[in-house]
This record gives structure tokens, sequence and C-alpha cells, in this order.
């Protein structure tokens, strides 16, 4: 297994970690520790991408591997939001976003099959669901370090003009999930036989 490979798998394993920490509520700066943990493991995202194609070490594996890991990343981080958010107005919202990043990410991984199976051909991914990720990830970074503020440090002045603008990141990213489907769905369209 290659370095990139490597670097992406070391992003799944620590998914578990960082949403374990940031739903412990008693664990001291938990939000700080997670903005830490997935702003490192976001970081992965970029390098391993970049050393890939730097060296000519992309591989079909790599190609497979490297979006879900993304997906599990980001799919963690909109789960422990939902729960923090469970008290307030804003927990529908992260219901209905997080609807939307699952039924866009089953789609797509359906669709990578799909096209595999047809073609032989595994589906990298495309600007726009690169788009989708780096908006996720940026509004997650910006969400765990406005919550290290209130949560952590206890600025609740702070709490319902972050929740809005964290809200309003998360639907951006939502509607580049909506975009990136869309995108995916039709680039994929002459391997879908209903028939088969």
């Amino acid at each position: 297994m290659n370095t990139p490979n490597k670097l992406t798998l070391a992003r799944m394993i620590v998914t578990p970690i960082f949403m374990a920490i940031m739903l412990i509520e008693a664990l001291p700066y938990r939000f700080l520790i997670s903005a830490v943990i997935f702003a490192a493991a976001s970081l992965t995202d970029m390098i391993d991408g970049k050393m890939a194609r730097k060296y000519n070490l992309v591989t079909d594996f790599g190609k497979f591997l490297d979006p879900l890991a993304d997906k599990m990343l980001t799919t963690s981080a909109y789960l422990g939001f939902v729960f923090v958010f469970k008290d307030t107005a804003y927990c529908w919202h992260m219901i209905a976003i997080l609807f939307i990043l699952l039924f866009r990410e089953f789609m797509v991984s359906s669709l990578r099959l799909v096209t595999v199976s047809a073609s032989s051909k595994v589906v990298a991914a495309n600007i726009w669901g690169k788009l989708k990720t780096v908006s996720q990830m940026v509004g997650i970074v910006v969400a765990l370090l406005a919550y290290t503020v209130i949560g952590d440090f206890g600025v609740t002045s702070i709490a319902e003009i972050a929740n809005i603008v964290i809200i309003v990141l998360f639907w951006i990213s939502a509607l580049l999930c909506v975009i990136s489907g869309f995108i995916y769905l039709m680039g994929s369209k002459e391997y879908i036989d209903p028939t088969k």
C-alpha cells in the first residue's frame, strides 16, 4: 500500500475517535480537541491527493477509498452536530442537511459501483465533488472552532450568531451536495439500465 492510501486509511481510522471525543460531554475541551483532529484529518485529504498525482501513485483503490474516507469523516461531524443542536431550533436543519448528505452519498456510491461493474472504470471525484467536500470541511472546522469558544470556554453570548453562521455554511454544503450528485448522475446515466 502506497503512502497516499495509508494517509487515506488513517483518516478513516481516526474518524470514530474524532466522533467519540466530540460526543463525550464530560471531556474537557472536547470541541478544541475535535477541531484539531478534524483539521489534521482534513489536511491528509489534501496531502494524499497531491502526493498521489505528483509521484504518479494514483490507484483505483485510492480513487475509491479517498471519497469514502471523506464521507465517513464529514458524516460523523454532522451527526455530532445533530447532538450539539438537539435541544435547539436548529436541530431540524441538521437532520435535513444530514438526510441530503446521506441520500447523495448513497446515490453516488451506488453509481460508482454500477459504473465499475459496467465498464471496469472507477469514477474519481470531479470538481463539484471536491468543492462539496471542501465546503463541508471548512464549515465543520468553523463550527468546531465556534463551539470551542462557546462550549469549551463558556462564551455563550456569541451562540446565536454562531449557530446561524454554522447552519448557513452547512446549507451551502448541502446545496453543493445536490449539484454534485446531479452531475454524477448525469455523467453515469449511460451505465444505468433498469432492465438488467
